[in-house]
């Protein structure tokens, strides 16, 4: 066997047999591999700290945001579920032909569709207004929309309201349409 060139460590050898060329490939560490300015260095202890510090402050700043995001996913949520219960109202008086209402109590934040036994409740920290026609308010803190089977409605406005954030629903008296809206601020 004859060596050949060292290159980084490794040693390339060239044996013959029976005419074929066969090559053998042996990995041995040469001196400059070895010397101090190539040894592998560790993390300091510092180091570590500080990225560890970087990532638990990145993940108090995402719970931070994701806290204050429910309090306006929760009031979009009720302004959501509101408006589908007023498209519905509007809906069945088409399919019934006959006059529905959706009622409000103020007092305790809830309605409910008319014909329906279920009472829908908001929740205590959601500001609730209605802006209806005279004949829709009942009393103190009652109130109602109604939607006739022709489509059109007595048209109105509800305004959800929780901290600094606000959603606003309207009702079309002409063409019954119930449109969600976030008001700018």
């Amino acid at each position: 066997m004859v060596p050949m060139a060292k290159k980084a460590g490794k040693a390339k050898t060239k044996t013959w047999s029976a005419g074929n060329d066969d090559y053998r490939l042996s990995i041995k560490p040469s001196p400059d591999v070895m010397s101090p300015s190539h040894r592998q260095q560790g993390f300091t202890l510092i180091e570590l700290m500080v990225v560890l510090f970087i990532i638990v402050l990145g993940s108090a700043i995402v719970g931070i945001n994701i806290a204050t995001g429910n309090d306006s996913t929760e009031l979009k949520a009720a302004a959501r579920d509101m408006v589908s219960a007023l498209r519905y109202a509007k809906g069945q008086a088409a399919i019934e032909r006959q006059q529905i209402t959706v009622d409000f109590d103020l007092g305790n934040n809830t309605y409910r569709v008319s014909g329906r036994d279920r009472v829908y409740a908001i929740a205590e920290s959601i500001g609730m207004t209605i802006v209806t026609a005279d004949s829709e308010i009942f009393g103190q803190g009652l109130a109602g929309f109604r939607f006739y089977p022709d489509g059109s409605a007595t048209g109105g406005r509800i305004t959800l309201e929780r901290s600094n954030k606000k959603w606003q629903i309207d009702i079309n008296w002409l063409t019954g349409l119930v449109e969600l809206n976030e008001p700018k601020q």
